[in-house]
């Protein structure tokens, strides 16, 4: 059974963290210079991050973003050197049993400013703009769509990466002056692509993936290459995974995601027990067990294999 990990304190240098992972330098022992990243059980919804998270979350965020990066490592370059945690160096026995199968060992890269998002499905914050103007992130969209309806074409919507507070969506105009408008086309084409393959192979397996969310970089030794895909793809953090048989549009769907801690956190909030700033509360043993066998059942379907924590 895993053990419950919300924070690292390794002895490697220059830690820092975001919401959910932890991340530290490593040196190779060829003189490369990595980056550790690790996947904590620590969960964030509405840019805050709770007070606890299902144990063993880290590890399916980590496996499934592996065999993300297994099967797209022939069409797209990516950052993933390893997750075995025999290949990183410094560390002790203790260290190594703390952090094993929920760490990815990468190359550095300089994170391009701009979060790309897919978005296949008509659904979250997308629904609620249809509704008010007929549009998602100022994109015209067809009348008559429901909650939950396939959209005529994916649709790319990126934002702005922030490092604390909300994401803020941008046009694809506003992306070409932070990036280039030569990078900002390679980051549409290169979303789309991988969404519209990972949508039909998750499909196949009774998901439907509505919509997900992608960073890239450039290799912090070549900067001029191509972006390379970093951080996590297609995890239950990052994307919106509802069960293809019980797809219905019209409604809100079930959910294999963080959908399902959302609508928990919905309830307090309309019954005034929090207001969506920090601190974030924390999660009853219910909704973290069912948060991680939803994540479990993700990573089974979208496998084929099982995975014990």
């Amino acid at each position: 059974m895993s053990k419950l990990i919300m924070e690292t304190h390794l002895r490697l240098p220059n830690r820092r963290q975001g919401k959910v992972r932890d991340l530290y330098d490593v040196e190779m022992p060829n003189g490369e210079q990595a980056l550790l990243i690790i996947a904590t059980d620590r969960v964030s919804a509405f840019d805050v991050v709770l007070a606890n998270g299902p144990a063993g979350k880290g590890v399916v965020l980590t496996q499934i973003s592996k065999f993300w990066f297994d099967r797209f490592g022939d069409e797209f370059n990516h950052h993933l050197i390893s997750t075995d945690v025999a290949d990183v160096p410094g560390l002790t026995d203790a260290e190594r049993e703390q952090i094993a199968d929920r760490l990815m060992l990468c190359r550095k890269a300089r994170v391009l400013p701009v979060e790309c998002i897919a978005r296949g499905y008509l659904a979250g914050s997308g629904w609620k703009d249809y509704q008010n103007n007929g549009q998602v992130c100022g994109i015209d969209l067809p009348p008559g769509l429901r909650n939950g309806d396939r959209l005529p074409e994916p649709l790319f919507t990126p934002s702005t990466k922030a490092d604390t507070g909300h994401d803020e969506n941008i046009s694809f105009e506003q992306g070409a002056e932070i990036v280039g408008e030569d990078t900002m086309r390679w980051l549409k084409d290169a979303t789309l692509r991988l969404y519209g393959l990972a949508r039909d192979h998750a499909f196949a397996r009774g998901i439907v993936l509505a919509d997900t969310k992608f960073e890239f970089g450039l290799a912090a030794d070549d900067a001029s290459a191509t972006p390379l895909l970093i951080d996590e793809i297609f995890t239950p953090d990052s994307s919106r995974f509802w069960p293809a048989d019980k797809w219905r549009p019209g409604q809100e769907q079930p959910s294999f995601d963080k959908q399902y801690v959302r609508e928990h956190l919905e309830t307090l909030v309309a019954a005034g027990q929090w207001d969506k700033t920090p601190p974030g509360p924390a999660l009853p043993g219910h909704v973290l067990d069912n948060t991680i066998s939803r994540y479990l059942e993700a990573y089974r379907r979208l496998t084929g294999t099982d995975l014990s924590l």
